[in-house]
């Protein structure tokens, strides 16, 4: 049997998450502080430096052996 109604969308928690964020002004590149490979990325579109920040974003865990904290 076909449902025509749409099922509610499941809220995504978020938190306050360290980031990494491009220091040029003319990237918007980033990356999650925990997923990074380097204790001090560059970044990976633009190639500058980047600088530590925070962002709102959706919770997610690292698993691997590797992240920094």
């Amino acid at each position: 049997m076909y449902n025509s109604r749409k099922k509610q969308a499941e809220e995504i928690p978020e938190e306050v998450t360290a980031i990494w964020s491009c220091t040029n002004d003319d990237c918007n590149g980033w990356m999650r502080r925990n997923f990074a490979f380097l204790n001090h990325p560059t970044c990976p579109q633009c190639g500058s430096t980047m600088a530590e920040d925070e962002r709102m974003l959706a919770v997610l865990t690292n698993t691997s052996f590797n992240h920094h904290d």
